[in-house]
């Protein structure tokens, strides 16, 4: 993880066990389970998928309890198989109880977002196309969604609104619908940031590719508008990468990617990922 991305887990990791425990910690284990009890319990995918969120895990652990001993048998970015051990928790049974749900929700959502990123990455083996994210993210939870995007081997998009110009179909209207002067104004005020527009037709993206942003975003448009769309770009402005978007899933992104575009951004990675199924089983012992 990124220096941000340490910052951000630390903090939901703190908001997390707050919302968990409240003032009064985890009664039920405080009620029924001796305090000088200690045991070890195991991490275990409960299906196959790609782990992300193990640092987090431990880190959970061990802000619910020093004494924890956290022991990681896999790292992010690993295929886990079903039925699959890939970490270890010991010490206090409270505290392993008390970790335990926010140490799985952790795990649960990155590794599920790492696991459909995945698929996708899959689907478009051999192509010469990037798999990217959006910012359809859950708010707070940005930074580690587009870390467990990496881990499943795509690739971010900006990060927010503050690291990249993207104009989009409402900017353009705000203004006209003028690219050019569009492209201009933002060259002008932040001549080094990568460039982007947004386009839905091809009379537009006629019109971007005059104006030489770094990257076109086609879309919603057709296979077939994409193939040409790559061609006028090859013709005017090779130097111009191809972003498609919407309408993309497991079962047109293949699709997509041999119309020759150099991009594809799927808002689903983080908005539609299901939880990877992962538990916490305690040893014998």
């Amino acid at each position: 993880m990124t220096p941000a991305e340490t910052g951000y887990l630390n903090l939901l990791i703190d908001f997390a066990l707050t919302e968990d425990l409240g003032d009064e910690g985890d009664v039920t284990s405080r009620a029924t389970i001796p305090e000088s009890l200690r045991g070890r319990a195991a991490f275990v995918a409960r299906s196959e998928g790609v782990l992300a969120g193990i640092e987090a895990a431990e880190r959970v652990c061990r802000r619910v309890d020093p004494k924890l001993e956290f022991g990681p048998i896999r790292t992010d970015g690993y295929r886990v198989g079903k039925g699959e051990t890939f970490a270890s928790v010991e010490g206090p049974v409270r505290s392993i109880l008390m970790a335990e749900r926010t140490a799985l929700n952790f795990l649960q959502r990155l590794s599920g977002i790492a696991t459909l990123t995945r698929q996708y990455v899959n689907a478009v083996a051999g192509l010469p196309v990037k798999i990217l994210d959006t910012r359809k993210t859950t708010p707070g939870w940005r930074l580690l969604e587009k870390y467990a995007v990496r881990m499943g081997g795509g690739m971010n998009h900006r990060l927010g609104l503050y690291d990249m110009i993207l104009i989009k179909d409402n900017h353009l209207a705000a203004m006209g619908n003028d690219i050019a002067a569009a492209v201009e104004q933002a060259r002008a005020a932040y001549p080094k940031m990568p460039l982007e527009v947004e386009v839905d037709s091809l009379g537009q993206l006629d019109r971007a590719l005059a104006a030489r942003p770094d990257i076109v975003l086609l879309d919603n448009l057709s296979i077939e508008q994409m193939r040409e769309a790559v061609a006028r770009r090859n013709a005017a402005a090779a130097g111009v990468q191809l972003e498609a978007s919407g309408g993309v899933n497991l079962d047109t992104v293949r699709a997509i990617a041999e119309t020759g575009v150099d991009r594809i951004s799927v808002g689903a990675l983080t908005h539609s990922a299901k939880a990877l199924d992962i538990a916490l089983d305690f040893l014998p012992g």
